[in-house]
């Protein structure tokens, strides 16, 4: 038997521990033949050489993980462990930061297909982002299209969504239409307040600037040199996608993300994201990036939760699209 030290260094070692030790505990059942003890940032291994190797590379992964991304779930450490967490090979290279926040946090691509995100935005002018829910599929998109305000590439961000109600009505909600439909766009507005100070995001919503809305409000536009996100995109219509798309004007970038598994419309109505799969996957400029569970980057549970969904979804006749 042998006994190693390692000292975990510019790190809050709770970020590998995991609260009350639970990362640790997932750890040690990958590696049942070493015994671990850890006090303050300090890590003790008890095993034979070979165990206490290879547990050793797979730490330097998990610290190298949190080096870049200064964020480590459950879902994420697993595949550290099972060595389903593989870069792309031009990766390590690349610079994952989007842009810094109003706390000067780095927002960062966390995952792979968010990374691809960057890459395909970069490369194309229309890119749809596909996946469930805590992916990032929202927060990404908006991190790119602040980026691209900030760097002057565009000269106004425009982020909407259709108004559907997911089992409410908007007609017993209190207040004006805009008190009714600030709610289902709230997300867009928290995702702008971790990104754009608040006398700034202020100045840029009143001068148009950044222009957030409904969807239907989009009718009769030509989008010029704007970012243009369209998010919930499963709750569009055929008419309301066809709509949108065609409201592209010359140096804009759309980005259109949604959750197909998530459609709230009505039984006999076309969801116009599944539509424009099918529809436009062909069309050069046009990307198409898929999230997945493995990129969940909310708590663990929901990545439990999404794959439980699915089981049960799969047992169930699928829904018609007419």
């Amino acid at each position: 038997m042998s006994e190693k030290i390692l000292h975990v260094e510019n790190m809050d070692p709770m970020k590998i521990y995991g609260a009350n030790n639970k990362y640790l505990r997932i750890i040690e059942s990958y590696f049942p033949d070493v015994k671990i003890t850890a006090r303050g940032n300090r890590l003790k291994f008890v095993g034979d050489d070979e165990n206490i190797g290879r547990l050793e590379d797979k730490l330097e992964e998990i610290l190298a993980y949190l080096n870049k991304f200064n964020n480590l779930n459950g879902n994420q450490l697993e595949r550290i462990l099972k060595d389903e967490m593989v870069l792309e090979k031009d990766d390590k290279a690349s610079n994952d930061v989007i842009l810094h926040g109003t706390k000067g946090q780095a927002i960062k691509a966390r995952t792979l297909n968010q990374r691809r995100l960057m890459k395909s935005i970069r490369q194309n002018d229309m890119l749809f982002a596909i996946g469930p829910a805590g992916t990032g599929k929202t927060y990404t998109a908006v991190a790119l299209a602040v980026k691209a305000l900030k760097d002057k590439e565009v000269k106004r961000l425009i982020l909407t969504r259709p108004a559907v109600e997911a089992g409410e009505n908007l007609g017993f909600l209190p207040g004006d239409l805009k008190e009714k439909l600030d709610p289902y766009l709230q997300p867009l507005y928290d995702a702008l307040r971790d990104m754009i100070p608040p006398e700034k995001l202020q100045y840029y919503l009143e001068g148009g600037t950044i222009q957030i809305a409904p969807l239907a409000f989009m009718r009769g536009r030509t989008l010029d040199q704007a970012f243009v996100l369209l998010d919930e995109a499963q709750n569009t219509t055929h008419s309301q996608m066809k709509m949108f798309l065609t409201r592209m004007g010359a140096s804009a970038k759309f980005i259109v993300t949604g959750d197909s598994s998530q459609v709230d419309l009505p039984r006999n109505q076309r969801s116009g994201l599944i539509e424009a799969e099918r529809i436009l996957g062909k069309i050069p400029g046009i990307d198409f990036v898929y999230l997945n569970d493995e990129d969940v980057i909310r708590h663990e549970l929901v990545k439990r939760i999404i794959d439980a969904y699915q089981t049960e979804e799969e047992r169930q006749p699928p829904r018609a699209q007419n």
